[in-house]
């Protein structure tokens, strides 16, 4: 991450340079948000990387609570 941080700070030093930063063989989701933080326009990571990015705790509890809550409303529309 120090390295990502270092690309990103250099870069803004010369404005009139267009490029764009990969942050590479990223290892662990909260990295990805670092980067994103740092502004790295993309990143590589492995597949398992990139699935714990579409989950998270509070976001499986609300969704078991969406579909219990939506059961209920097919339940009572069937009635």
């Amino acid at each position: 991450m120090n390295l990502i941080a270092e690309i990103m700070e250099t870069w803004h030093n010369y404005p009139s340079i267009h490029t764009k930063v990969l942050a590479a063989s990223i290892r662990h989701p909260t990295h990805v948000l670092q980067c994103i933080q740092m502004g790295a326009h993309t990143a590589t990571m492995p597949a398992k990387i990139f699935r714990q990015l579409m989950t998270h705790p509070l976001t499986d509890k609300g969704l078991e609570g969406f579909m219990r809550d939506w059961a209920e409303v097919e339940k009572a529309g069937n009635a």
